[in-house]
């Protein structure tokens, strides 16, 4: 069967096969990591932070989703571990002379290199667009290439100065065994950081309990020795028994007479006299 011009199709011009499936370009796919934010998919620009699993965020796009945790946004899963602003860190991040900003290719008649990156290594100068593996330090936020960690091994910052331990060392866009380390490294900081706040909290409390103990012994004390020193005074200020002078056996009768008590004091009815009143009409 011929067509137009005797032509004879082929089969795969009539029957038509299963789609091929489009595969991501993957070099395009880790240039866009370093390019954009992993929430807002804008384009980066400072200040730029960094989360404990090596994902790349405009800072304003974090504090934006940290105050409204409720809105939708389309990649909500790459910022479901960053719980405050604790969590971050600020990139000390060094220019590339070479890059020259959105505006070289203003006119579209300058030819556009998408590898070049705005940042690069400060020690060996390798461009941060991708193919080199960056890694960052939790301690200041300084960005260093992964061949200048290696090649001048150290402990002191080459940028700041700051020292730093190889657990503050971050690889920033890493693999998914990176970020599996990652993550299973902050989630035991975590948990030793949590443990540490129980034990701090179960320390002030058995210390305020202990001093609320000590204050009310004390208080008892206090009280029983106040109760003891109130009796042992009233018995103190208890007044003696009042005793008659002629009741005294170890006075003598002269003593005792002197007094108004003593029998030789006391008169019959017909020792006792009338009292008179003179008046000056018998002088």
């Amino acid at each position: 069967m011929g067509c137009d011009g005797g032509t004879i199709p082929k089969r795969h011009e009539l029957v038509k096969g299963p789609k091929k499936v489009e595969k991501v370009d993957r070099s395009a796919e880790l240039l866009a990591k370093w390019k954009h934010c992993a929430l807002s998919q804008e384009k980066l620009r400072r200040p730029i932070v960094v989360c404990e699993l090596g994902r790349l965020y405009n800072k304003d796009a974090v504090i934006e989703y940290l105050l409204d945790k409720t809105a939708e946004r389309p990649n909500m899963d790459v910022v479901t571990h960053i719980r405050g602003i604790k969590d971050i860190t600020e990139l000390n991040l060094t220019d590339n002379p070479e890059w020259d900003g959105e505006r070289r290719n203003a006119k579209g008649d300058h030819y556009e290199d998408v590898h070049s990156a705005m940042f690069i290594c400060p020690v060996v100068g390798l461009e941060m667009n991708g193919k080199h593996r960056f890694c960052y330090l939790q301690t200041c936020g300084c960005v260093f290439s992964d061949r200048a960690l290696k090649e001048v091994k150290t402990e002191i910052c080459h940028k700041c100065g700051d020292t730093f331990h190889d657990q503050d060392v971050v690889v920033i866009n890493g693999t998914k065994e990176d970020v599996d380390k990652l993550r299973e490294r902050m989630e035991g900081k975590r948990a030793a950081a949590k443990l540490l706040k129980q034990a701090k909290k179960s320390k002030k409390t058995k210390v305020v309990a202990e001093s609320a103990s000590k204050a009310s012994e004390s208080k008892a004390g206090a009280s029983g020795s106040s109760s003891a020193t109130s009796s042992s005074s009233s018995s103190k200020l208890t007044p003696a028994t009042k005793r008659s002078v002629q009741q005294m056996e170890e006075k003598s009768e002269v003593f005792k007479s002197l007094f108004t008590t003593h029998s030789s004091a006391k008169r019959t009815k017909d020792q006792l006299s009338n009292w008179v009143t003179h008046t000056p009409y018998h002088f």
